[in-house]
């Protein structure tokens, strides 16, 4: 470790701000000297990495590192970015997902292989970083087959056993166009196709006959069904509510919302004249960019899973609330996803927070004898 790297580890927790790690780290890395930026990081994340409350000067140091690692041209940035996320990542859950996010944002296909083709052995990338990497590009419309390094991977047998293997290596059709994040060396944004809904209401009451109902919500739907907001609960300020229900007899579209209403929700507790259910049709390709946008992106005051395992976790969702599970080929979920009617819901009632965090998701089965619910609200 050189002088100057051990000075910033020492006095990094005393720095009031720390624009001036950046400014040095931005100037050897214009020198040519991308090593220096790892082995910072690296050094930083030995010191303060591990930590179960990570001091904010670190994250703010370590963040900026990786982002000029991962953006600055030439292959030298990407092995030195590697190098960074092998050697932190064990005490970084997420450290590998982010990253990948970032690499292919950032980078070509071609620039990438190396990932994948290997290199010296302190820049090895760990199989995560690939794992993820790989449904990155994907998610970017990138045709794996056309990169051989990356194809031989991805086709690799030990590939099977990976959560990430159940999803295919190109979009499918109600994946088309999915809304990804953009990057840049001071920060990010990102699209959020939920909220709240300003349409007019719908009326209640002026239905007079309705079907049976069975609840048949199980512990295993609610779980998987909230898969996509998971982390909405876990990580910020959410909450979902999720249902299965039977139906004695098809239910017509125009009867949902007063179905809705008498399902003992809380999101919907109170709607009435006063307090008025929004309903709308929507696709199959909607409801999976609403649940992949929540699960890649996050709530008010978290990063979510990124994408790769943000498509995993928003697939969850659509395959409980289609009657379906990840048990079953990738194929299959696709076409009863694609059979299913699907509606968005917002009510003004107290269980939505109406801020930029509120999903409310109806999914009815063919023969419109099953209904499924997913709500879930975050706010600042």
């Amino acid at each position: 470790m050189s002088d100057r790297i051990q000075e910033i580890v020492t006095r990094l927790p005393d720095l009031k701000k720390v624009t001036e790690v950046w400014d040095t780290a931005e100037r050897r890395l214009a020198q040519g000297d991308a090593e220096f930026v790892a082995d910072l990081g690296i050094a930083l994340a030995d010191r303060y990495g591990s930590s179960a409350a990570q001091i904010w000067q670190y994250r703010s140091v370590f963040d900026r590192l990786l982002r000029l690692l991962t953006m600055a041209p030439g292959p030298e940035h990407v092995e030195q970015a590697v190098r960074l996320v092998a050697a932190a990542s064990p005490g970084h859950r997420k450290l590998a997902r982010y990253a990948a996010s970032l690499l292919a944002e950032s980078r070509t296909p071609h620039e990438l292989t190396f990932v994948f083709a290997g290199g010296s052995s302190r820049a090895a990338a760990s199989e995560e970083l690939r794992f993820c990497l790989v449904h990155e590009l994907v998610l970017r419309g990138v045709t794996i087959a056309e990169s051989p390094a990356i194809e031989a991977w991805a086709t690799s047998p030990h590939w099977r056993h990976h959560p990430l293997a159940w999803l295919p290596l190109k979009l499918s059709a109600i994946e088309d166009a999915p809304l990804l994040p953009s990057y840049s060396v001071d920060g990010g944004s990102f699209s959020m196709p939920y909220g709240p809904q300003d349409g007019p209401g719908v009326t209640l009451g002026s239905v007079t006959h309705l079907p049976q109902v069975a609840d048949t919500t199980t512990e295993e739907f609610s779980e998987a069904a909230a898969a996509a907001v998971a982390n909405w609960a876990e990580e910020s300020n959410g909450r979902s509510e999720t249902g299965t229900y039977d139906l004695a007899e098809p239910v017509e579209t125009e009867r949902i919302p007063d179905l809705l209403a008498t399902l003992e929700l809380k999101c919907l507790n109170g709607v009435g004249p006063r307090k008025r259910l929004a309903l709308s049709s929507c696709r199959a390709e909607h409801a999976w960019r609403m649940l992949f946008a929540a699960a890649s992106t996050g709530g008010a005051y978290n990063n979510g899973e990124y994408g790769a395992y943000g498509r995993l976790a928003a697939w969850r969702s659509v395959a409980a609330l289609s009657g379906t599970s990840t048990a079953v080929p990738f194929s299959e979920v696709e076409r009863n996803a694609q059979a299913c009617d699907w509606y968005s819901f917002d009510a003004a009632t107290k269980w939505f927070e109406r801020v930029a965090w509120d999903i409310g998701l109806v999914s009815v089965a063919p023969g419109a004898r099953r209904m499924a619910v997913l709500a879930a609200t975050d706010t600042d």
